[in-house]
This record gives structure tokens, sequence and C-alpha cells, in this order.
């Protein structure tokens, strides 16, 4: 597994948990994203990037989101692809490192099929590549 995939999965642990409790605040999930600075080394920052920048812009992205939704809500969705769709809007339309479209939505994809249900990776695809034309250019 690559480095940059555990920091994304480590993110979404932490942004699992804070919508779980009902924190939206970067600031209150950051105490346990630190569970995760030894594991990830070097990549901590990338991890501690993603939960802080999707809790910031959570109104923003929630709206994005809702936005190529179709026929679904924010709160109808299971919290994991909720908080994986997210992420990957924070990633595509928010991080100012600018990965790779395909590298996005790929990474998304990989973590709705192990961590969600069978149909979550089409599901994520199909509003990922929808979100991505918010993508500033």
């Amino acid at each position: 597994m690559s480095n940059r995939r555990m920091a994304r999965e480590c993110a979404l642990q932490c942004l699992y948990y804070a919508d779980s409790a009902k924190i939206l605040s970067g600031a209150q999930v950051a105490p346990y994203a630190a569970d995760f600075e030894r594991e990830l080394g070097e990549n901590f920052q990338f991890c501690k990037e993603l939960v802080e920048g999707t809790t910031q812009n959570l109104p923003a992205i929630d709206e994005l989101v809702s936005k190529y939704a179709k026929n679904w809500t924010i709160g109808r969705m299971s919290v994991v692809d909720r908080s994986i769709l997210r992420m990957a809007a924070y990633e595509l339309v928010f991080h100012a490192e600018k990965n790779p479209i395909p590298a996005i939505i790929d990474e998304a994809i990989e973590l709705a099929k192990k961590y969600s249900t069978d149909n979550s990776g089409k599901f994520i695809n199909g509003l990922l590549d929808q979100l991505k034309k918010e993508r500033p250019q």
C-alpha cells in the first residue's frame, strides 16, 4: 500500500469519527488524527491537511456534493460514503497540491471498495466524475 493511500485511510478514519460524533471542527479532530503520526511518518502532514481542509470547507463541500448527488441527500448517504466523498471533493476542488484527478478518484473508489458496500465504488465514481467539473484549472 502506498504511503499516500495510508494517509488517506487514516484521514478517512478521522472524518468518519468526526461525522459519527457530530464534530465539525478540525481542531476537535486533531487529537484523534495525531494518533496516526508515528504510523504515517512524513505522510502524516498529508493526512492532517486532508482532515483539516475537509472540515474547514465542509459547508462548501456538502453543497458541491449535493449539487451532483442525483436523488440523494448528504444525510441519506452512509457515513463511510459521505466521508470518502467529502475528502475526495476537498482534494479535487480545494487542495492546493492539485493531485491528478484520476489518482484522487481512483483512491476514493478503492477506499469505498475496502470500507463500504459493493455498490459504493460505482456511486462514488459517478459522483466524483461529475464533481471534477468544479476543479479550478
